[in-house]
């Protein structure tokens, strides 16, 4: 079975933490068990308010994608994203070392 997902519309601007809890569709109280856990990134004004960059959006929806398709914890997810995220970095590192190198010719070859 093939799961297909929407893109996420980012606005450019932060998002007021309840203003990004409508368009993640998450609770607001579990949007600050995944801050306090680490999974997402979010900054507090001088009255203590979270505010959150657009961006984290997809990492919410990535979060609940591999909570619902893993069935893990949320405190496992850090590290199953710090995994995914050095595999990423590895397997690009590895693109361009491939794509650097120079190809072999078979041209003057005999069999």
């Amino acid at each position: 079975m093939t799961v297909r997902y929407l893109p996420v519309y980012q606005p450019r601007r932060r998002l007021s933490h309840e203003e990004f809890a409508r368009r993640s569709g998450v609770h607001p109280d579990l949007l600050r068990r995944f801050v306090a856990l680490g999974l997402i990134r979010a900054s507090r004004d001088l009255d203590g308010r979270l505010w959150f960059p657009p961006g984290q959006l997809t990492a919410v929806a990535r979060i609940e994608r591999l909570r619902a398709g893993l069935s893990l914890n949320y405190a496992s997810l850090g590290l199953v994203l710090e995994l995914l995220d050095r595999i990423r970095v590895l397997e690009t590192a590895l693109r361009r070392q491939r794509a650097s190198e120079p190809r072999p010719t078979t041209r003057g070859r005999s069999a």
